[in-house]
């Protein structure tokens, strides 16, 4: 699985965030099950085939810990952000969005409604 580098076009990353690329149906619905605890410079991006609100949806069932969720639409702009905790059973963008960004809920505030995002390959996971 390959990793990208998140960069934030609108305003700069204080801190890198570099997240394993999932646009595989088992990979979306694996997620971030089972894992305990997620580095804050780690995460994961959903790719989703095209722009909705309901193939955007996320559930927490089997997750661990709490998840900054951050969506964004196919021009890559911040639709949604929100905070989604453990074992709550979905949360759903308030636009249509293709990409669902997971990460640490510490590195919500790196994100704003707009902001334009790009996704770097890097490197194997």
């Amino acid at each position: 699985m390959m990793k990208v580098n998140v960069i934030n076009e609108t305003r700069s990353l204080e801190k890198p965030l570099r997240v394993k690329n999932c646009d595989t149906f088992f990979c979306r619905l694996r997620g971030l099950m089972f894992q305990k605890e997620l580095d804050s410079a780690d995460g994961l991006l959903l790719v989703q085939k095209y722009e909705s609100r309901g193939n955007a949806a996320i559930h927490m069932f089997f997750v661990g810990m709490d998840l900054g969720i951050v969506w964004l639409n196919n021009n890559r702009k911040i639709v949604d952000i929100q905070l989604a905790e453990s074992w709550k059973p979905m949360y759903r963008p308030k636009h249509p969005a293709r990409y669902i960004l997971e990460i640490t809920p510490d590195r919500i505030p790196d994100f704003n409604l707009g902001d334009k995002l790009d996704f770097e390959k890097n490197y194997p996971a």
